[in-house]
């Protein structure tokens, strides 16, 4: 049985291109394009992991549904994407204890995404 992957972000290009990848590493895809499209998904499914953008109804709408699905699902792993990085130059990570506590995503990955960096990802949050 193939892991089932949660996609949430507003983007659609975005969504369409990773899951193709993903389809194509033999995933299963379900998509949402906000956080509370999310949030009511969550309250009916548990996928096996969720990526999930940052900036989608608000600057911090990723941030805010992390933390709502670690609170629902505490293993699942979550994997935040964002572009900010490439628009400020500001760099968010969860290397610190006191930053595990508020940011409550697994990895952090950049846009655009290398798949090959998203793959060592799944790998290492799902065991595979």
């Amino acid at each position: 049985m193939n892991k089932k992957i949660l996609i949430v972000d507003d983007d659609t290009d975005f969504i369409e291109q990773l899951e193709v990848m993903l389809k194509q590493a033999s995933y299963d895809i379900d998509k949402t394009y906000s956080k509370a499209e999310a949030e009511e998904y969550l309250q009916k499914n548990k996928p096996d992991l969720a990526i999930v953008d940052l900036m989608m109804e608000n600057t911090d709408s990723g941030f805010a549904l992390c933390y709502h699905i670690k609170k629902q699902y505490n293993n699942l792993p979550v994997i935040m994407v964002t572009a900010v990085t490439n628009e400020t130059g500001f760099q968010f990570d969860a290397a610190t204890k006191e930053e595990k506590t508020w940011i409550r995503a697994d990895a952090f990955l950049a846009k655009p995404i290398r798949f090959e960096q998203l793959k060592k990802e799944l790998n290492r949050l799902l065991g595979n």
